[in-house]
């Protein structure tokens, strides 16, 4: 429970910290010119604890949405990560926010991830401290206690992941009732991992609430969520995915089974700092075993992780302590990292969505950012189909693991030219993929995906 993170035994001493600080995606340097936060309607007080965090600028998402989150207005936000936009619902939400009787809290935020939800707390923290409001993260994998004793103490403002806050909701330690804004981030990816009926068992408790949303995408079930729960919604887009995409770096490089790991090690290797991606929370583990065993400082992510370690995980990899963090899809959602020199999908992308989600890391709010993918032989449609997707048009280049070229992938270009989509899908999915040497039942046709796509000897080479 924050102010900030104290124990809620009294609610009459307020002491603004000093050191302000606040989450990446809004220290953004990139103002959007002609507007100030007063202009906005953001009153003085808040103004000033951004000023103390470097922030004086609002940016274009801020920009649009702040006045009619002020006003009460319903609002649906599609924006890019690192565009700015926690402060963009969290400043009129802590202006609309009103002191909260116990269990009853008056203002909701709902995340998908554990890390988001840190994130989120951490940004409006400082706001909340200059307007005496306490402020709660919610979420699963960690002690209930800690999270009813804050409720039943009397919170303002609750940030939550769906999961928890419903099980708290059946257990009777929280209301609904009294909440009169909610905001629902990162739609989309809630959308993705199945937590839309949570939201709208949620949902479905709050009465007459404005409701503000922000999403990548803002039709399909995002869609179907906003013509349910918001009236008149003013829509805002700044700017679409494949912003992301053209601010990016592509590199797509042909590996085998053999020598993966090996050239894996040596992008990392030539990075200060890489996020890495892999489907499978074993996958997660192997790998930083492997990299580490290369000499890289290397951790895990995936959801199985306690939350303290995976606290101290990210914590480390932001410090620099790691510079190489391996993760899932779902572990890394929510997470914001300065300074990432390269993604690396490590296993390939399911699609094109998945590849741009996971490659804005590198690329927010515009800077520039490289985005490396290791293809082996049996994926070649699958590539194809992925850059096609997400319009691109890049050969698959083959290297070794002693390429010099791959400590520094962002020092070359690459030749056009991505490979065909004729040919089946992904060989591994339909049972044809070739066989790991050894074993009594090793068959020779295996070779037969690389032999249709003209590499019968199962390389890129």
């Amino acid at each position: 429970m924050t102010l900030a993170q104290t124990e809620p035994s009294e609610r009459s001493e307020f002491e603004a910290p000093e050191d302000v600080r606040m989450s990446d995606e809004d220290q953004q340097d990139n103002g959007f010119v002609g507007s100030s936060f007063a202009e906005l309607g953001v009153a003085a007080d808040l103004i000033a604890v951004l000023a103390r965090a470097g922030i004086t600028t609002p940016t274009e998402v801020q920009v649009m949405t702040i006045p009619d989150g002020l006003a009460g207005r319903d609002v649906s936000g599609k924006a890019q990560t690192g565009s700015g936009k926690t402060l963009a619902f969290g400043l009129p939400l802590i202006e609309r926010t009103e002191t909260a009787a116990r269990r009853r809290p008056r203002s909701l935020v709902l995340v998908p991830t554990r890390e988001l939800a840190n994130q989120v707390t951490e940004t409006l923290a400082p706001l909340a401290v200059a307007r005496k409001l306490w402020l709660c993260a919610i979420y699963g994998g960690v002690s209930m206690f800690r999270q009813i004793k804050a409720l039943q103490a009397g919170v303002d403002l609750v940030v939550a992941t769906p999961g928890r806050l419903n099980d708290l909701l059946e257990r009777g330690e929280v209301s609904m009732e009294d909440v009169r804004t909610v905001v629902i981030d990162e739609a989309d990816q809630m959308a993705d991992m199945g937590f839309l009926p949570q939201v709208d068992r949620i949902l479905a408790r709050v009465e007459g609430a404005q409701v503000m949303l922000f999403s990548a995408t803002l039709d399909g079930m995002v869609g179907a969520l906003v013509r349910k729960y918001q009236h008149e919604p003013v829509r805002h887009e700044v700017a679409q995915e494949t912003v992301s995409v053209n601010t990016l770096e592509h590199r797509f490089i042909g590996v085998t089974a053999e020598e993966k790991v090996a050239v894996a090690a040596q992008i990392c290797a030539g990075a200060r700092r890489a996020l890495v991606f892999v489907k499978t929370t074993h996958g997660a583990d192997r790998l930083a075993t492997q990299l580490g065993n290369a000499g890289l400082r290397t951790a895990a992510m995936h959801g199985r992780l306690a939350q303290g370690r995976r606290e101290r995980t990210l914590a480390a990899f932001t410090d620099g302590e790691t510079t190489v963090l391996v993760a899932t899809n779902v572990a890394a959602r929510g997470l914001h990292v300065d300074g990432l020199d390269v993604v690396l999908h490590y296993d390939l992308p399911e699609d094109a969505k998945t590849y741009v989600h996971r490659s804005g890391r590198t690329a927010r709010a515009g800077e520039e950012g490289l985005a490396v993918t290791l293809c082996q032989p049996y994926e070649t449609r699958d590539v194809a189909l992925l850059q096609r997707d997400a319009g691109l048009n890049l050969r698959v280049v083959p290297m070794s693991p002693d390429d010099v070229r791959l400590l520094d992938l962002g020092a070359w270009e690459p030749p056009l030219g991505a490979p065909s989509t004729d040919g089946p899908r992904n060989a591994r999915a339909t049972g044809n993929s070739p066989q790991r040497s050894g074993g009594a039942n090793r068959r020779p046709a295996a070779r037969r995906p690389e032999a249709a796509r003209g590499r019968g000897n199962g390389s890129w080479r």
